[in-house]
């Protein structure tokens, strides 16, 4: 029975049912001198074509109009054209999606928003004169003596080099979050996004489809022969099915950073989405890193400087990339989403452009191991609420590696300072303000530059 869980059709539902074969006459007089409708009608017309040549019968050409195609004319601002978006459009809300029922009333209410004579557009001429042309068509009374057997038929279509599900993506499970994030992604692809990304204008009702398989973030065998299906009858070669893809990863692409922010699982997905339908992973990336870096260009804006009191080593900056090793997990969820915001990438794993490592101490395991073996710097989270707290803008030298690690939490920064520095104040006054401050004033009293000239930023005429 296939889908069961999407059509409601059970095996138990067709014991004992009448084979097509044995329907066909009734089909024919009750489709005689009218004319069809169907939310992709081309799609659903190859399916009745194959089964009346199955059973030995010539199905004649049907005058039929497809709700969908109509719908570019009707319904023009829709981004989406499944026949839910389009029933909404019109003020009906689809019940019992995809059992043939259910869709077969649905688009007999979309029809009939699209043929009143009050209701937004005109009906277009060629949809009038249906009826007509239906009423001339010549349907057979009998069969023509030739019958094809399903396991010898040829398919209903021609089959094409459909997307297969890759061996990496079988391997992949995607997390309960990973999973929702595509599935919010396709809900928002938008078909003029694709369009004008490249993908040819006979490929909407393609792309629907592969927008409703990919929802759950992969392609079965089942839902690449429907693909296939659905590319052969709206004459897509294997060309315009690449185009297709590319735009519809593209536009996933756009989707996600619509929102300025683009989160570690979108990232994963819209990477093993490109490798699902064979769009290089590199036309991806390259988007992501533009929008990216325009993205940190944009949160570094009205960054304010450290303060002058600043003990906490080398700052966090934009763009930065950090990892997480134990930790509360309150706190842990809490500071991924704020670092994901402030536009400091969260990492699954430590590499050599890792700027530090989050660790309360508590597990000793592969990131940890890794982050000594590179020499990338270790904070504590209290630590790094501090630096992100002040984050600062990335600077235009090349990014931190572990190769060269930044100074330890309790290294003080040593900065420049004005030759016209005003002269400090008594020595008792700045070693006291130093220890409230939490900084180090050194053996016996003595005064360590950087404090000096913290003390002198702090104390700064504006």
């Amino acid at each position: 029975m296939g889908a069961t869980h999407i059509h409601g059709i059970t095996a138990a539902d067709v014991a004992g049912a009448p084979t097509f074969e044995a329907l066909v006459p009734e089909v024919s007089t009750r489709l005689a001198s009218l004319a069809v409708v169907a939310h992709h009608a081309r799609f659903d017309l190859a399916f009745l074509r194959a089964e009346y040549e199955r059973a030995g019968w010539l199905l004649p050409h049907l005058p039929a109009m497809c709700t969908l195609q109509a719908s570019e004319y009707h319904l023009p601002a829709l981004e989406r054209r499944r026949l839910a978006d389009c029933c909404w459009a019109v003020g009906h809300p689809l019940t019992s999606a995809h059992s043939a029922l259910g869709d077969a009333r649905a688009t007999a209410f979309l029809l009939a928003a699209y043929m009143h004579p009050t209701w937004g557009r005109a009906p277009l001429l060629e949809h009038r004169d249906l009826p007509r042309v239906a009423a001339a068509v010549r349907w057979p009374t009998g069969p023509t003596g030739t019958t094809r057997s399903p396991a010898a038929r040829p398919s209903a279509v021609a089959r094409k080099s459909a997307p297969p599900r890759t061996a990496a993506h079988q391997a992949r499970e995607a997390t309960s979050a990973q999973r929702r994030e595509l599935a919010a992604l396709v809900e928002r692809f938008s078909l003029d996004d694709a369009l004008d990304e490249g993908a040819p204008e006979l490929s909407i009702p393609y792309l629907e489809k592969l927008a409703e398989v990919l929802e759950d973030g992969e392609i079965t065998a089942e839902e690449a022969t429907d693909l296939e299906a659905v590319a052969a009858v709206e004459g897509l070669d294997d060309a315009s099915v690449a185009l297709a893809h590319r735009a519809f990863v593209q536009a996933l692409a756009h989707e996600a950073l619509r929102d300025g922010v683009v989160t570690r699982a979108e990232r994963q997905e819209l990477t093993g989405v490109a490798t699902l339908l064979h769009v290089p992973s590199r036309a991806v990336a390259a988007l992501l890193e533009t929008a990216e870096s325009a993205r940190n260009a944009r949160l570094a804006v009205g960054l304010t400087p450290l303060p002058a009191d600043w003990r906490w080593g080398e700052p966090l900056r934009v763009g930065d990339k950090i990892a997480i090793t134990g930790c509360d997990d309150a706190w842990r969820t809490r500071t991924e989403a704020a670092a994901e915001k402030r536009g400091v990438r969260v990492m699954a794993s430590v590499s050599r452009r890792t700027a530090l490592l989050v660790s309360d101490g508590a597990v000793a395991g592969v990131k940890a191991s890794r982050a000594d073996e590179l020499g990338v710097r270790v904070v504590a989270p209290d630590v790094f609420d501090q630096l992100l707290r002040h984050l600062q803008p990335q600077t235009s030298v090349t990014p931190r590696t572990g190769a060269e690690p930044g100074p330890r939490v309790d290294e003080p920064v040593v900065r420049a300072v004005s030759s016209e520095a005003e002269p400090l104040p008594p020595p008792a006054v700045v070693p006291a303000w130093a220890r409230e401050a939490g900084l180090e004033v050194g053996v016996r009293g003595r005064l360590p530059v950087e404090v000096s000239e913290a003390y002198r930023r702090a104390h700064a005429t504006v």
